[in-house]
């Protein structure tokens, strides 16, 4: 299964990272190639992004079920492709380094399904990586842009 993990640093207490991460609305738009999400429930929610598979580009619409918020440290969730045969998993997990100090760690899985799969399996394997980092940074960046702005 293709799968990327990222972890960065952040100048912010725990409760800052919580407060950001336990709403999707805050990370939904954050998604690399993010054209819109729809929320249904408290716990599930349908993306839309535009992604880059080889030499295409294709639009992609996943459902998002939250299987877990843990306060202040995790938020798991489970991706379901609606018109591609595609399934993953993925986190957002926060750890307490001191008081104003606080590593996140974005973790994402995704498996292509179908006569397709290995072929799209082989174009994850090096862009789900990227798209880990991308999404992390982009979190943490808005989490760090957000502190200063209450400060």
């Amino acid at each position: 299964m293709p799968n990327g993990k990222h972890n960065m640093k952040l100048e912010v207490p725990i409760a800052k990272v919580w407060e950001f991460v336990r709403d999707m609305n805050n990370w939904a738009p954050l998604v690399p190639g993010y054209l819109e999400h729809q929320r249904i429930t408290e716990r599930q929610s349908t993306w839309k992004f535009k992604g880059d598979i080889g030499i295409m580009q294709k639009t992609v619409a996943l459902r998002v079920d939250i299987k877990e918020w843990i306060e202040p440290t995790t938020v798991t969730f489970n991706l379901t492709g609606i018109y591609d045969n595609i399934v993953g998993k993925g986190s957002f997990v926060a750890k307490e380094i001191t008081a104003n100090q606080t590593e996140i760690i974005g973790n994402l899985d995704i498996n292509a399904g179908g006569m397709k799969g290995p072929m799209v399996n082989t174009i994850l394997k090096s862009l789900v990586p990227k798209t880990t980092e991308d999404l992390t940074e982009a979190v943490a960046n808005r989490i760090e842009k957000v502190e200063v702005i209450v400060k």
